[in-house]
């Protein structure tokens, strides 16, 4: 394996940072990329998506533009909606950009409304326009999945141009109770170019563990289908035959049964040189002053019949510059490569407005890395 790192700059000033830094292979042989800023005197406080394309070849990138359609909006007098932790996908069957999130709502002060309904949200890019249409809500109920996206999820397309739609709910019961303890769920949808329909939802994931499972992504490898998820101690992996339906839970450990030190931080997978692999942060030797340990960004080879993960095929992906890389996203080129996109997200902890500083100090600048793997 042979990595070879990019970075994109973003002119950062201090006020706003990038994130969620996500791509799709396009068969033009560019990468789309979405990301949003991110305020840094506030907890969460995301603005609009934006884009750019990054040539697959010299990996020269286009400026970083605003997506109209997905602006923030008020809802009422008080509140604002956004769509969050994005993840754009190339859908080979329709020829369309389909991006997959879950909707965020703000209060006046601009912090999270924490007793709120939340929707997997998505958009569907015009091609001629050059810009998303406006964003649509999957509608899942108001009960068992009143509180349910897909933030920061990988799905997959399976041959027919299906989709297999990782997400993690809480009931209304849940949240209006204050209670938070999260499920994960993959559905399988069908996408007509237009409008996902929800065509049938798999069997929940669940963890006595505070916050449970959250961010989980999908992947199919040899005829099965594998899944990772976030949760507050472990990162977790499992695995099935038919998308839906999970077993062989563990937590994410190296080959010689020892933890691999993940923790409330995202995982996301590649195939690549007839392999599976998985991208992750974890706690090392000279990490503790990154938030929750979360640079460098890791890849190692995951061994499909134990879910283990082979200690000795780990790389750094994408290095450590003192801010967290643990909201990024993988993509395939299908040509015998793979990307991994991360922006330096430049806060230390969430309201941290001067933490861009201590990032600083390290080298980050809110830089977008785009990593090249060339699989043996």
């Amino acid at each position: 394996m042979k990595i070879n790192v990019h970075k994109i700059a973003t002119n950062f000033t201090g006020e706003y940072c990038y994130t969620h830094a996500r791509g799709t292979a396009l068969p033009s042989g560019k990468i789309f990329v979405t990301t949003q800023p991110l305020l840094l005197s506030g907890v969460d406080v995301f603005y609009g998506v934006e884009k750019f394309t990054v040539d697959g070849k010299n990996f020269k990138a286009s400026p970083i533009t605003p997506c109209k359609n997905l602006a923030r909006e008020k809802r009422g007098e008080k509140n604002t909606v956004v769509v969050s932790d994005c993840t754009p996908l190339y859908h080979k069957v329709t020829g369309k950009i389909l991006l997959l999130g879950h909707s965020l709502l703000y209060g006046e002060d601009n912090r999270l409304v924490q007793k709120r309904p939340r929707h997997t949200a998505y958009a569907v890019y015009d091609g001629e326009k050059g810009d998303f249409e406006h964003f649509k809500l999957l509608d899942m109920g108001d009960t068992e999945y009143y509180f349910a996206g897909n933030g920061s999820g990988q799905s997959f397309e399976e041959e027919n141009g299906d989709l297999l739609i990782p997400f993690y709910y809480q009931s209304r019961f849940d949240i209006e109770n204050g209670k938070y303890n999260a499920s994960a769920a993959v559905m399988r949808c069908a996408f007509d170019g237009e409008k996902l329909k929800i065509l049938e939802i798999g069997a929940p994931l669940a963890l006595n563990v505070p916050r449970g499972f959250c961010e989980p992504s999908v992947i199919k490898y040899e005829n099965k289908y594998f899944l990772c998820l976030r949760n507050d101690n472990d990162g977790y992996l499992a695995k099935s035959k038919d998308g839906l339906h999970y077993g062989d839970l563990q937590p994410l450990c190296f080959d010689d049964g020892s933890s691999v030190g993940n923790y409330c931080t995202q995982q996301h997978w590649l195939t690549g040189g007839d392999k599976l692999w998985l991208v992750y942060t974890r706690r090392a030797e000279n990490n503790g002053h990154v938030f929750r340990h979360r640079a460098p960004l890791f890849i190692a080879e995951v061994d499909p019949l134990s879910l283990r993960v082979i200690r000795a095929t780990e790389k750094v992906v994408v290095p450590e510059r003192g801010a967290r890389l643990g909201n990024f996203g993988c993509c395939s080129l299908g040509d015998g490569r793979g990307v991994v996109i991360a922006s330096e997200w430049m806060q230390f902890g969430g309201g941290d407005s001067e933490g861009w500083k201590r990032c600083m100090q390290y080298g980050s600048d809110n830089s977008i890395f785009v990593s090249e793997i060339l699989f043996d």
